[in-house]
């Protein structure tokens, strides 16, 4: 797979990466936010990222399929299952990434696993999927927190195109870095995938108690967001490094 990517000149991160999965069906929904707000709960070792001085957040409901780790089998009852994340846009010294509020799966052993090995805030929370020709309806109640639910119908309504560069649909969609913390130490993961092959989306948002959950007030006077649509993606993980 890395090789493909070489084919196409798309820059690949230097080592072997060592996990693989398939993003499917994905919303992107982005709402600009104070970023007074976003500061006070990012970690000050990370710069807020802007956009013309604009903050923004973005959650990602998603169907996951074909999580492996590389030269091992497939984990048990772990190869298709429902994630929502929650995430906001930094830089650390200069390189651009995504810093995760919450990332919610309907997945034990998964949820586990990347708490403890990749130090991601991630919670165990009932979902369901369900997709009906091109709409999907989504739901997530999080197990231990009864507020933080999410629940959309979405579809796709263009044509597939690719962001142009500097564009807010690149800055809010091509980020190949995510940070995290864990007792005062940062931590970063590369990861890789073609360019997004985007479409225009609608969604109706009936339940989003997850912002509310993480201190995040979404806009009042605009309270709709900037939405994206990608029907499929395959990712390629890193190794998670410690920044020294």
């Amino acid at each position: 797979m890395t090789e493909h990517f070489q084919q196409k000149n798309i820059s690949v991160p230097e080592g072997i990466w060592i996990m693989r999965q398939t993003w499917n069906d994905v919303l992107f929904a982005h709402w600009p936010v104070d970023v007074s707000i976003l500061r006070a709960l990012v970690p000050s070792v990370l710069e807020l990222d802007t956009y013309n001085g604009q903050a923004w957040i973005s959650m990602l409901p998603f169907m996951l399929t074909n999580l492996r780790a590389r030269y091992l089998p497939a984990i048990p009852g772990a190869r298709a299952f429902p994630e929502l994340n929650l995430r906001t846009y930094v830089t650390y010294k200069g390189k651009p990434g995504i810093y995760f509020f919450s990332l919610d799966a309907d997945h034990r052993l998964a949820v586990l696993g990347a708490r403890t090995f990749f130090h991601l805030p991630y919670f165990y929370a009932n979902m369901k999927a369900e997709k009906n020709g091109d709409a999907i309806d989504y739901v997530s109640k999080r197990k231990d927190d009864k507020e933080a639910a999410f629940h959309a119908a979405y579809r796709p309504i263009s044509a597939p195109f690719t962001a142009e560069k500097d564009s807010l649909d690149y800055w809010l969609t091509e980020r190949y870095r995510l940070y995290t913390t864990n007792q005062n130490k940062l931590y970063y993961e590369d990861i890789h995938h073609h360019p997004w092959l985007l479409q225009n989306a609608e969604a109706e948002i009936s339940v989003n108690t997850v912002t509310d959950a993480h201190g995040i007030t979404l806009p009042e006077s605009d309270p709709d967001p900037l939405l994206h649509y990608a029907k499929k993606q395959d990712v390629l993980f890193w190794p998670l490094r410690k920044r020294s």
